[in-house]
């Protein structure tokens, strides 16, 4: 049984594609991304909108810098949750704003978020 306030989150990258379809969150926070047992080798970014999917931007951190993971298969990135507040939404990328990667299959991670 899960733990209570925890919920995981299938994205799914499309074959021959960079970002995913949008994931609601709601009133969660994400805490960890669990990567599937194939990947076309590239970091994650994300875009995000805190309206509900009518605005979507890049995230970047307070320092200027976009939010990028350095991932792989098969691991558990943990995230860190005050980067996430406010956001309802969100849309995985592969690979950066400037260099997004295209995934060679459909590839399904799971984002976990929480209360």
């Amino acid at each position: 049984m899960a733990e209570i306030g925890i919920t995981p989150l299938q994205v799914t990258i499309a074959n021959g594609a960079s970002l995913s379809g949008a994931v609601a969150i709601g009133d969660h926070v994400p805490v960890g991304i669990a990567m599937p047992a194939a990947w076309t080798a590239a970091s994650l970014t994300f875009q995000v909108s805190a309206d509900g999917g009518t605005t979507w931007l890049n995230l970047y951190d307070t320092a200027g810098a976009e939010v990028a993971y350095t991932v792989g298969v098969d691991r558990y990135i943990p995230l860190d949750p005050s980067i996430w507040i406010g956001i309802n939404m969100i849309k995985v990328r592969s690979g950066t704003a400037a260099a997004a990667v295209n995934q060679g299959g459909a590839r399904t991670l799971t984002l976990v978020s929480r209360l």
